[in-house]
């Protein structure tokens, strides 16, 4: 880029160029620093701090543009707008990426004793006992799955039983059992 006068370079002497760089720089800030945070969150702690190096030099870019420019009411208006962009970017890519694990806690509307062994054919690891509920017997299951196999899973056993109750979280860590030993292995959802 060639220099132009005492204002910088020409591209950022164009108000629109300045406002659109903002705004890329903020949503590209924020989505690293939201998977960033993810990582850090999940223990990925060595490739946390490598995003982070990238991300605090993005930051610095952004934030010295909108600083050098406060007179200019466009250039803080593209920062704020790009932060939320880049919130919802951020996320985005961290559901495509789907790092981790869930555990699925299900109850069927009736005991089917042949559901956890079409879930484990399917490669979920499975745990299953007789429960009672308002209505009588009951089958308890709590499924482990990597987290890009969740709405799968959900839709397998919505088509199983239709009317079962499911409800999952995030575990925030997971030690031993042949299913964990298997997916470290690579073995299953082949």
């Amino acid at each position: 880029m060639a220099k132009i006068g005492k204002g910088g370079y020409w591209l950022l002497e164009n108000s629109f160029m300045m406002v659109a760089i903002i705004l890329i720089i903020n949503i590209v800030y924020v989505s690293f620093f939201t998977i960033r945070m993810i990582l850090t969150l999940k223990g990925q702690r060595y490739l946390a701090a490598s995003l982070s190096m990238i991300e605090v030099v993005i930051y610095v870019l952004g934030l010295g543009l909108v600083l050098n420019n406060l007179n200019e009411i466009q250039n803080l208006i593209a920062y704020a707008v790009g932060y939320g962009i880049g919130v919802i970017v951020g996320m985005k890519i961290e559901e495509k990426l789907a790092l981790g694990y869930i555990t699925v806690n299900v109850i069927t509307n009736a005991y089917d004793k042949d559901l956890p062994k079409t879930l484990r054919e399917k490669g979920y690891g499975v745990t299953n006992w007789e429960a009672n509920g308002l209505e009588g017997d009951r089958m308890a299951m709590q499924i482990l799955t990597p987290r890009k196999f969740e709405l799968k899973l959900y839709d397998t056993i919505k088509n199983l039983d239709p009317k079962a109750f499911i409800i999952s979280y995030e575990p925030k860590s997971i030690h031993g059992g042949f299913w964990v030993k298997s997916v470290k292995r690579g073995k299953l959802f082949s």
